[in-house]
Formats: C-alpha cells, structure tokens, sequence
C-alpha cells in the first residue's frame, strides 16, 4: 500500500492493538472476551502491519513463522485441560492458585486455556491469510 498516512498510522496502531488483545484475554475469565477474541485482535494489528508494510517484513517482524504457534497453543490449552485429572478432579475443572497476582488477579487453568486459545487463533488466522496473501501477489 502505498498510502503514507496509514503505513505511519500502523506502525503507531500495531503496539497499541497487541496491548489491547491481552487486556481483552487477561479480562476473558472475569468478563466477556479472552483468548478467542483477543487472539483475532492481535491477528489483526498483524494484518494491518502486513497491509502497509508487506508480508515479508511483518514475518521478519514476528521472528517465527505463525503456524508454530498453533502446536503451542493447542498443547497450552490441552494440558491445562488436562491439568485436574493429576489432583483426581474431573477434565476441565477449575485449579486456581490461592494468591492473587497483581494487576492480573486470580490465575487458574482457565487463563492457561485461553492463553493457548489465543495463540492457536493467532496461529491460524495469520497462516491462513498470509498464504492467501504470498499466493495473491
């Protein structure tokens, strides 16, 4: 693209939108949002990067290719899934620790499944779209 304005603007708009997704998936267990969603907003600072900048460099931006999230995440959110059948509790029971933690407050297996729920969507969404986009070009 070869608008100016937006290319500054997405530079700008990138960190900002990346901040936003993990706001909207650390409140995803107290209120509506979490990995799901904060996942396509964070998917999407990409897209808007890769509009202005090129798919080349937001890959070179991302250091890693976005389908190697998609294992992690599916792993995070199966052994978090999986994490109360070591204490005798059923699958998907909720474990949380007894201390909150600051600014993020109570930490259970809920946040480790959104977290893994988050990084298979970003995995996903990017994969998809920037085949579709090298293909397209």
């Amino acid at each position: 693209m070869k608008s100016t304005i937006l290319k500054t603007a997405s530079s700008y708009l990138l960190p900002i939108l990346l901040l936003f997704s993990v706001f909207i998936l650390l409140r995803g267990h107290y209120y509506p949002g979490g990995g799901f969603v904060g996942g396509l907003v964070a998917a999407i600072a990409f897209v808007l990067h890769s509009f202005t900048h090129g798919t080349e460099n937001t890959l070179k931006l991302l250091r890693t290719h976005p389908g190697s999230l998609i294992p992690v995440g599916l792993g995070l959110s199966t052994l978090s899934m999986l994490a109360p059948l070591f204490s005798d509790l059923p699958v998907m029971t909720g474990l949380w620790f007894e201390e909150p933690v600051p600014v993020i407050g109570m930490i259970g297996s809920a946040l480790f499944f959104d977290l893994g729920v988050y990084f298979l969507v970003v995995g996903i969404v990017l994969t998809i779209l920037f085949t579709i986009s090298v293909y397209s070009e």
